[in-house]
């Protein structure tokens, strides 16, 4: 298994609306993230910064097989786009973070 960890940036004011829509996140997008080995996935919002920090389980080695970015994950990303810093195919940018600690 595998830990990810990451960060993106929200636009300022969007946070109420990037909630709501997670809360009513898509049971096809789940189901698809779960097809690529992907679970315990959490989203961290800092109020000072607008940094959003990402963290997920990866059951295998990404490969271009098993790697995120299926047709219902793009599909999310063109929703979300309004919301944050986006990458032209409108994937959020993100920022790798390296593992300096971890307690099980």
């Amino acid at each position: 298994m595998k830990r990810i960890g990451y960060k993106m940036k929200l636009k300022t004011g969007c946070k109420e609306e990037y909630k709501k829509r997670h809360d009513n996140i898509w049971p096809e997008l789940l189901e698809e993230l779960s097809l690529f080995g992907l679970s315990d996935f959490q989203i961290f919002w800092d109020k000072e910064t607008d940094i959003l920090f990402a963290s997920y389980l990866q059951e295998k080695e990404a490969n271009k097989k098993t790697q995120p970015g299926g047709d219902v994950q793009r599909k999310w990303w063109d929703y979300m786009k309004d919301l944050m810093d986006v990458n032209q195919d409108n994937s959020p940018v993100t920022t790798p973070l390296e593992e300096v600690f971890y307690m099980e």
